[in-house]
C-alpha cells in the first residue's frame, strides 16, 4: 500500500459515496467523470483492494470503502477547518469565517437577529450555519461553535452555560375556540397532540418529564422541531414548544405549565484552541449575549 495516500482521491471516494455514482461526483465535486474514475482506480491501487462494485442501481460500496468513509470524513472536517482558519485574517481584525451548529428552532427562529447584528457590525465576518438536531463534534473541527441543549461533555472546550430554556405545552387561541381548553393532562387523550415520531435518546433519557405522553398519544407525528412548530402555529394541536417562543407572534397559549415544564439547559461551546480568534471570540460572545436574553425574556 501506497505509504501516503492524496486528500484529492479521498475526498472522491466520498463524493462517489454520497452520490452513488461516477457521475454524480463528478457533478458534485466540479470534476469530469474520466477524472473520478481514475481516482478511485489509483485510490483502489494504492490500497490494493477494491471499493466498488457494479450493481444494477450504480455502484455499492465494498466493505473496503465503508470503512474509510468515517476516517475521510475526519480529514474533510479538518480541511475545512483549516480553510476557516486560513481565511480568518488578522487577529486584530475581526475578519473570517466562523461555522457554527445549532437546532433547526434555535437557527430559524432565535439567531437570525443576532446574526443580522453581528454583519452590520462586522462585515468582514463571515458566518457558516449548519442547522442539525445531531450533535456536531466540535474537537474533529466540524464547526467552531456550538449551541447546544445539553451539557458538552467532551474536554479541550471552552463552554458557557446560558441557563434553562423551558418547554410546555401550547397551543393556538383558534384550536381552543373550535375544541375546548383540556381539563386535566388526562383529558389530553381526546385533543389532538403534536410530537416526534422518532424515540431517540435525548427523548428517552427525558421522558418522566413528559408527564405519560409517549408516541402513541400523537396525532399528527414529525421529527422536526421546526414542523412540530408551524403545525401548533397553525392551530392543528397541541404540542411542546419553548415558552419564549411562544411569546411571539402569533401568540401560543399554554396549558398545564405545573403539571408539563421541561427545562433545557443551553451551552455554547467552542474549542478551546480558537480562543485567540478574534471572529470566534466575537461570535461566541454575540451569542452568550444575546441567548442570555433570549433565555429570561
Amino acid at each position: 500500500m501506497a505509504s501516503t495516500i492524496p486528500w484529492e482521491l479521498l475526498r472522491t471516494l466520498l463524493g462517489v459515496l454520497r452520490e452513488g455514482s461516477l457521475s454524480g461526483a463528478a457533478r458534485a465535486l466540479g470534476l469530469t467523470q474520466p477524472t473520478v474514475g481514475r481516482h478511485i482506480v489509483a485510490l483502489e491501487a494504492a490500497l490494493a483492494r477494491p471499493l466498488f462494485t457494479r450493481s444494477s442501481t450504480g455502484l455499492r460500496p465494498t466493505e473496503a470503502a465503508l470503512a474509510l468513509r468515517g476516517h475521510a470524513e475526519q480529514m474533510e472536517a479538518a480541511a475545512a477547518a483549516l480553510q476557516r482558519a486560513a481565511t480568518s485574517g488578522d487577529e486584530d481584525e475581526l475578519r473570517g469565517t466562523v461555522r457554527v451548529t445549532t437546532s433547526e428552532v434555535m437557527g430559524v427562529e432565535v439567531l437570525p437577529g443576532v446574526l443580522a447584528d453581528l454583519r452590520e457590525r462586522h462585515p468582514g465576518l463571515v458566518v457558516e450555519l449548519a442547522l442539525s438536531n445531531q450533535l456536531q463534534d466540535l474537537l474533529r473541527r466540524e464547526a467552531d461553535i456550538a449551541v447546544r441543549m445539553t451539557p458538552p461533555e467532551q474536554g479541550q472546550l471552552i463552554a458557557r452555560r446560558i441557563g434553562s430554556i423551558e418547554v410546555g405545552l401550547h397551543a393556538h387561541p383558534d384550536y381552543l375556540a373550535r375544541h375546548g381548553m383540556p381539563a386535566s393532562m388526562a383529558a389530553l387523550s381526546r385533543h389532538t397532540l403534536i410530537g416526534f415520531d422518532t424515540l431517540t435518546p435525548f427523548i428517552r433519557a427525558r421522558s418522566r418529564q413528559l408527564g405519560g405522553i409517549t408516541r402513541d398519544s400523537f396525532s399528527l407525528r414529525c421529527d422536526s422541531d421546526l414542523a412540530q412548530l408551524a403545525l401548533i402555529r397553525a392551530g392543528a394541536g397541541i404540542g411542546a414548544c419553548q415558552v419564549p417562543l411562544a411569546h411571539r407572534t402569533p401568540a401560543l397559549e399554554r396549558l398545564f405549565a405545573d403539571a408539563f415544564a421541561w427545562p433545557m439547559d443551553t451551552w455554547v461551546a467552542m474549542h478551546e484552541d480558537l480562543r485567540h480568534s478574534a471572529p470566534c471570540r466575537a461570535v461566541f460572545d454575540a451569542l452568550v449575549q444575546a441567548l442570555t436574553r433570549y433565555v429570561g425574556a
